[in-house]
């Protein structure tokens, strides 16, 4: 697998533009003009840039893989360095927007720097995409462009710390719309919620527990295709509790079932659920229940 450790690099891969700065590129168009589009298709790549794209589709459609996104009303794309990119049958005519790409070096020795990683999007797939009303492109447009000039004019030594600041607006208001965007989903939300209690339940019918072990969150997720984070920040925002944590009480409430059972010592309760050391599944017990299997089973054993 190619990876790119530098922007120019990357950006002349993707047969765009060479950057004006080492470490930043910006390309913004919303008026009479359009948007560079890359090559039209590459197999599997790598580099070291974080990317903030708005796409808006005027004229073609964008397909990634067999599947078809629809971005005429504007949706913005976040990437993170090092995550594995691939796209084919890239038709696009026309596209409006901006693309912002920097390497993650420009943030070195900033506060933003381990701020961003705290951001879940940029690990979002593509039909995860935050799409904008009219107004929020509009307050997103209004960034950029102060970013575009700062980018455009002679560069001093003013201009990262100016340009910096204006990403961290921007990553803020996208996690603001973010957090709308979980709001307006309710309904999908619990939904994504049953779908996933199903996949376990799924999972343990099938004693895949017992053959592979407690199942990944990736695992899961891909089962239900979305990504890892984009599942976990869902059923944060509409429960409370992330992905991993739901698991969790999956296991406890499937080991209540079997601690009643005489039969079964607590090591082969702790295997059956997939658990690889039985120590492990006790301190998990006790910390979710606030009492050892064993003084669980004491305490509700059947007469």
């Amino acid at each position: 697998m190619e990876h790119f450790k530098t922007l120019s690099a990357y950006l002349k891969y993707l047969e765009l533009p060479p950057p004006e700065h080492p470490m930043l590129s910006v390309f913004a168009e919303w008026g009479d003009g359009f948007l560079p589009c890359p090559k039209e298709s590459s197999p599997p790549i790598t580099n070291d840039c974080y990317s903030i794209s708005l796409k808006k589709v005027v004229k073609g459609e964008i397909n990634y893989g067999r599947t078809k996104y629809d971005f005429t009303n504007g949706a913005l794309i976040f990437l993170a360095p090092r995550q594995v990119l691939q796209w084919d049958n890239s038709v696009v005519f026309e596209q409006k927007g901006f693309s912002i790409n920097f390497h993650e070096d420009f943030l070195k020795g900033t506060e933003l720097a381990q701020q961003i990683k705290k951001y879940g999007f940029f690990s979002y797939s593509v039909n995860e995409a935050l799409h904008l009303s009219p107004k929020e492109e509009q307050q997103m447009e209004t960034i950029v462009a102060s970013i575009e000039l700062e980018y455009q004019n002679n560069q001093d030594e003013f201009s990262k710390e100016i340009i910096i600041s204006q990403l961290n607006t921007l990553l803020k208001y996208a996690n603001r719309f973010y957090e709308r965007q979980f709001l307006n989903r309710k309904e999908y939300s619990n939904d994504l919620l049953e779908q996933f209690n199903r996949q376990l339940s799924e999972f343990f019918d099938a004693d895949e527990f017992l053959n592979s072990g407690i199942p990944s969150i990736k695992k899961v997720a891909d089962s239900l295709s979305v990504s890892q984070r984009y599942l976990s920040d869902t059923l944060k925002k509409e429960t409370g509790k992330t992905a991993t944590e739901h698991l969790q009480l999956y296991l406890i409430d499937e080991a209540k079932n079997k601690l009643l059972k005489p039969n079964k010592t607590i090591a082969e309760v702790a295997y059956e659920l997939g658990f690889e050391y039985p120590p492990y599944f006790s301190r998990l017990f006790k910390k979710k229940e606030g009492i050892s299997p064993t003084e669980y089973r004491e305490k509700y054993k059947l007469n």
